[in-house]
């Protein structure tokens, strides 16, 4: 999450511990920002372990983020 926050203008919506060491990170910002953030997250997470899966969901519904609170 560290790299994914400083290397873009995005927030931090949630952390979400999944189980064991499975993390979820959930962002926002706008879509140019958010892919960069993603892209620098997964790069930082496959040289430290496993990345599972990075996806950016472009114009969610207002509802969704708030299904993460």
């Amino acid at each position: 999450s560290d790299s994914m926050l400083k290397s873009a203008n995005v927030s931090l919506v949630k952390q979400i511990q999944i189980g064991g060491a499975y993390v979820t990170t959930v962002i926002k910002g706008d879509v140019g920002s958010v892919r960069a953030a993603v892209d620098a997250g997964a790069a930082a997470a496959s040289q430290v372990g496993e990345l599972v899966s990075a996806h950016v969901i472009p114009r969610p519904e207002p509802n969704l983020i708030e299904s993460f609170l």
